[in-house]
Formats: C-alpha cells, structure tokens, sequence
C-alpha cells in the first residue's frame, strides 16, 4: 500500500475564532481620498499607502449611493495601483463568502487575485482575469476553473461562495451559478485587485473597472471531538488537475485523496472508499498520526475503470479511529466525471516550449509527464527546448514562432497555450476522428548508430491540398552536467502551490537531481513536414516516407521515441504516431521511395587533398586546414557533446588552400564536432578541448 504524507501541524493553519466580516459601499468617504488612508484593512503590496499604488474613491460612477473605486491602467504589466484588501484572518475550514460589484469598462480589462498568506506573494490561491472581449477566466496558475463571460460596460455582481471544510468553490454572476470546483490551495487571507490585461494573456494591454458594494463574511467551524473530512480528489499525485476528474471511457482510476482532521483528536487509522458507477474499492489506512488541523494524503492502490456517460466518482472515509465520526456531513466528497471516447486511431501530439533557464517552465514539464502517465497511447509530447543544451534549432525556431513566451504549449499546432491547458486541449482533440492513421516502423543499427525510420499514413478520408509527414526524435531520462543543465525553478518553496514536487527543490535544481522528458532531438526534414509526402490523397491509399537519422553516440537509444506526424494544409497536425525502437522495429520497417535522409546530398571530402584539424587536444585555438578549394562555399560548423551547434560561420565562396581558425579557449573540457562542409561535400572531425 502506497502512502504518501503531507502532515501540516496545526499552528500553520491559523484561523480566527469568531466570525469576520466587511461590508464596504465606500460612501462614507470624501471623493479623492485614498482607501490605504481610509481604512486599516486596504493597504497596497509594497505596504505604501496614499500613492500611485493605491485606490482613490471616486464620484464618477456608483452602483449604490454615489461613490466607488476606480482602477485603470495603459501598460502591458499592468499597475501601478495595486491594493491589498485584509480578511482578518487566514482561513482554511469554515465558510467564506466574497462578493463585489464591477463595471469593466467597453474595451478594457479587470483583474484580481485571492492570496493564500497574511503576507502578499507567498501563495497564489486563485486568479481572475476579464479580458476586453468580455472573457472571463478563474484560474489557480495552473488549472483553468471557470471559462466564460461577463457583461461589459455596466454594473455586475460577481461572487465566491467556498466551502473550505469540503474544498468546493461556487462562483456566481448575477447570482446564476459559473461552476464549482475544489482549489488544490484551499486558503485565503488576502485578496490583491491589479489593473492588468495581459496581451500575452489574450488582452488589449487596457484595463479600467469600477468596485462598489465590497463584502465578505467568515463563518468559523467549531472543531468537533472526533472528525476525518474528504477534502480533495485528485488523479495524479501532487498535481493540481482540472475542476472535475478527467480521462477516457476505459481508463484506470486511482485517486490521491486528501484527508483532513477537522477534529481535536489525533487521528491513528480510518478506512477509505471509492465508488463510481457501481464499483468500489475499499482500503484501510493505519499507523498514521493526524494531528488536529492536519492533513494526510493517500493514493489509492485499487482501481476502478472509468466508464462511459455521466457518473460520480466518491470518496467516503469511515472507521475513524475505529469507530464513527462527529461530523458525517464531510466525510464524503463527490466530482462529477464524464469520461470521453477517443476516435479510433487518433493520437494526440503536443510540443512544450521549454528551457532550463526558465523558472515557470517545471510547470511544463510536470503537465507533459502528468499527460504521458494518464494516456501514455492517445498522447506523443515532445519538449522543445530554447537557449538551453538541450536545444535543436530547427525546432526551437519552429516553435518559437509560434508562441509569444515561455513556457508554452502547442496542442497539435492549433494556437500557443500554458501547459496548465494542455489536458483540457487533449481532451477535446482526441476525439476527432484523424485524416489518417499513422504508424511508425523502423530499422536500427547499433553499430553505426544509423536508425531508418518509416511513417506510414493510412487515410480515412480524401483530402486535397498539401498534406504532410515529419519525424522526430525525442529522449526521456536525460540528464547532463555543467553550464545550462541545472532547472530555474520558481515552485521552489510551496508558495506557488505544488508542482510535481518541484515545490520540494531549491529555486535552482542542481543538474545532479534532473531528469528531463520528452527532449526533442530532431525533425526531419524539417519543422513543416516534408512538401512531396503524398502523390494522392485518397481515402483507402496508404503511403510512406522514411527518414534516416545519425543518433548521436550520446543519446540512451533505450529512452527514444520515434513520433511520425501528419501535417494538414494550413500547418496544424492531424494525427500521430509514437513508438519506442524496440516498438517500431516490432511494427516492421516499410521501404519508400520517399526517403528524407538526415545527410543527403553530402558526400565525403575526399578530392581537395589531405584536411587536418591541429592542435588536437586543443588549449585555446585549432585550425582546420583545406588544401584544395575551388571557389566553392565553406561553411564551418561546431557541435557540442549535446549535438547543439555552438558556432557557426559561412565563409562564402573560397579558392585554394584554407586555414580556418576555431577559437576553443570559452569552450567547456570535452569532446566536440567540427564539421566542415565545401559545396555538397562534407568532413566531420572530433576535437577534444582541454
């Protein structure tokens, strides 16, 4: 039996004893003031009142009586008001409920966060952001909660109705219920309101909103002698994942259940079951010590399979501490779960925009292993990396220009998204039905490390237009040292909430402890697809193109994946295929006329004369010697250990012998690659740095 602890000692918890509450319609203050100067409990972030960061009351616009408060901004980053609002109190049990009323301008934006800590920027609870289009988004920075709308350009109410006790949240406008969800930070004691709207975010960079008729009131729960509460139910251990249960019609579901002690007494042992269309499972949990306030979370061993149509899946605790609980009103905690049908044949290709020096990025990469372990045959994922030793620039570029920063995702090609969105983008392209089924076979020789892959695209329906194939490599399990390899992390701390236990490390994670996934290696021919994939393209043909690769000696070949994609007119992906080598040889190799080979069209050097490479080992500069140019083009290229082109330069047109110089004295102690390309030949040479 698995068992994972999260204990948190009831100290950190702290609550406030009576009832809080706040009821603010901002008339009782002269028009111009400040609200940092007019009351204790609005202050700004930095703790400066009465300036540019703070509120003033306005008389320009009210839902009740006359005066209100006005936030605006014209820039990208949004600010520079930024004012924080006091609950009184952390809470974390009992019941809270907040509500304003907004008027967001024709045009602009609004934004405001909830904060899970007395002190601002120690945790993120939730955002909310509404666009100019009249978007509204509530997020946590990594699950995307409610996606809808809002009414511009006049007076609106917008509500929080949560259940701490029971992890639920309801948002309400207007009083007509948004969604419910349970937030993986289950806390507040602040809440930050920042004119912000984002254009990296889908904004217009213009925020301007009125807030009138502001309130809020605490509810505190009395603790009980004895009670184990269900608080949270999730479907991958440490990650926050989207507001219900997710996952497809015949999937395995084993939840990590939160349990918490929202009684005074320690809890030793309880049982828990799950339940879900008629099927249960029931495991026993012993030895534990659950202090007062504290958690536990479990992950369940058994499973039950996720069935097609619209079921619960439930989660009960009973046996505390061998006997029942005080409390039975959260001892059972239900998400609604509509598991989807795939479309036969389709699998789901994503590209992550990624790099080691960005600290946002593990977010990235625990969604793409989140995504690999849920749906390891509808998914292929490959991670791109940028400015990193990872990279290879062919796909770095592709990717690059198509979204606006890092990190990013890209869910079949079909618009750039944060990687938080990844699993809701699957869900809803795996179950369109692909152009073509495609299948990758391949030829394997250890010995020179040549791999001959076949893409194979069966279609199902006829298309016109250019459709394409490309290949690529990805590696998991690499790893590395020196420059570049150790992982920027901003998770580092718990303040932004977990992240695959990325919350656990150091704001830069040593390279000694990385494992990166999904590294892209290479595509071929290139980043678009190859243009003469298909001489037809009707439904019934079938048709293959191979590719040739030279794996670099590095690379674990154990680890690799060969994922062929199909690539419709307008550049999105239609459909993939995934193997490992062991797979694709399996799958038989198919010979083509179409073949993209990694080295076409070079030959080797072996008419302009004896080349040599000298000092080898190297102290600080080398020089490539070429006897017998004849007004050709030289073109020099170095690769580092990771197959990264680390200098390049094209000499244009040369005649006669050459010396080309290669100054290796910032170059790290190892092995390069110099290749040396004159026309359509080639030379490639190793050059050991000391």
């Amino acid at each position: 039996m698995k068992k994972i602890y999260f204990l948190a000692l009831g100290a950190l918890f702290t609550n406030a004893v009576n009832a809080q509450t706040m009821n603010e319609n901002f008339d009782g203050y002269t028009a111009g003031t400040y609200m940092g100067n007019n009351s204790a409990l609005w202050s700004t972030w930095s703790g400066t009142t009465g300036g540019a960061e703070d509120v003033q009351v306005t008389t320009a616009n009210a839902n009740s009586g006359s005066n209100s408060i006005y936030f605006s901004s014209t820039t990208q980053a949004g600010g520079p008001q930024d004012v924080i609002v006091d609950f009184q109190g952390v809470y974390n049990y009992g019941h809270f409920n907040w509500s304003s009323m907004f008027f967001v301008e024709s045009g602009k934006g609004a934004y405001f966060n909830f904060q899970g800590q007395s002190t601002p920027g120690q945790s993120w609870t939730l955002n909310c952001q509404m666009d100019h289009n009249g978007n509204i988004q509530i997020d946590d920075s990594y699950a995307i909660w409610v996606d809808g709308t809002y009414p511009q350009n006049t007076w609106f109410e917008l509500e929080f109705d949560i259940d701490l006790n029971n992890d639920f949240w309801e948002v309400f406008i207007n009083g007509v219920s948004q969604g419910k969800f349970q937030n993986e930070t289950n806390q507040l004691a602040t809440m930050d309101i920042y004119p912000v709207n984002n254009s990296d975010n889908g904004g217009n960079n213009v925020a301007g909103f009125y807030m009138d008729d502001f309130q809020y009131t605490y509810t505190p729960y009395s603790l009980p002698t004895l009670n184990g509460a269900v608080t949270y139910i999730g479907d991958f251990h440490n990650v926050a994942g989207p507001p219900d249960v997710a996952g497809v019609v015949g999937s395995a579901f084993s939840p990590v259940v939160t349990v918490r002690n929202l009684g005074t007494t320690t809890i030793t042992s309880f049982d828990l079951e799950i339940a879900h269309n008629g099927a249960t499972v029931l495991e026993s949990i012993t030895g534990v010590s659950i202090p007062s306030l504290g958690e536990y979370e479990y992950e369940f061993v058994g499973e039950v399979i996720l069935t097609s149509g619209s079921n619960d899946v439930s989660v009960t605790i009973s046996n505390v501490n061998g006997g029942t609980d005080d409390d039975a009103a959260d001892d059972t905690k239900s998400l609604p779960v509509d598991p989807i049908t795939p479309a036969t044949g389709k699998v789901v290709y994503v590209e992550e925009g990624t790099g080691t020096w960005c600290q946002w990025c593990p977010r990235g990469a625990v969604m793409m292993d989140r995504m690999q372990k849920l749906y390891p045959d509808l998914f292929a994922g490959v991670a791109v990396h940028n400015n990193d030793p990872m990279e290879d620039v062919v796909f770095d570029a592709g990717v690059d220009a198509l979204t606006a920063g890092y990190p990013s995702a890209l869910v079949e090609r079909g618009g750039d998204i944060d990687p938080s969105q990844i699993e809701s983008q699957f869900l809803q392209h795996v179950v369109v039905a692909p152009t073509a089924f495609i299948t990758v076979g391949a030829s394997y020789d250890s010995g020179n490390g040549i791999l001959s892959a076949s893409v194979t695209a069966d279609f199902q329906s006829t298309v016109s237009g250019q459709w394409k194939l490309a290949c690529i490599i990805s590696e998991d399990s690499v790893t590395g040292s020196g420059s570049g390899w150790s992982q920027s992390n901003a998770y580092s701390g718990g303040g932004s909430g977990p992240m695959g236990g990325f919350e656990s490390l150091p704001s830069t994670v040593p390279a000694s402890q990385m494992n990166y996934n999904h590294v892209g290696r290479r595509i071929l021919p290139d980043f678009n697809g190859h243009e003469n994939s298909f001489p037809t393209t009707n439904s019934g043909d079938v048709h293959t193109v191979d590719f040739i690769f030279q794996l670099d000696p590095n690379w674990d070949v154990d680890q690799i994946h060969i994922i062929g994609i199909l690539v419709a007119p307008g550049g999105t992906v239609d459909n993939a295929g995934k193997a490992s080598i062991a797979e694709a040889e399996a799958n038989g190799y198919v010979s083509s006329t179409e073949v993209i080979d990694e080295f076409a069209g070079f030959v080797e050097l072996s008419d302009i004369g004896e080349i040599s490479l000298y000092p080898n080992p190297s102290t600080g500069i080398s020089n490539l010697t070429l006897p017998n140019v004849d007004n050709e083009t030289v073109i020099l290229n170095v690769f580092n250990m990771e197959g990264k082109i680390i200098a390049s330069r094209n000499y244009g047109e040369l005649s006669g012998a050459q010396i080309l110089p290669i100054i290796t004295s910032q170059y790290d102690a190892g092995i390069y690659t110099v290749q040396v390309i004159v026309g359509d030949k080639q030379e490639i040479r190793k050059l050991i740095v000391e």
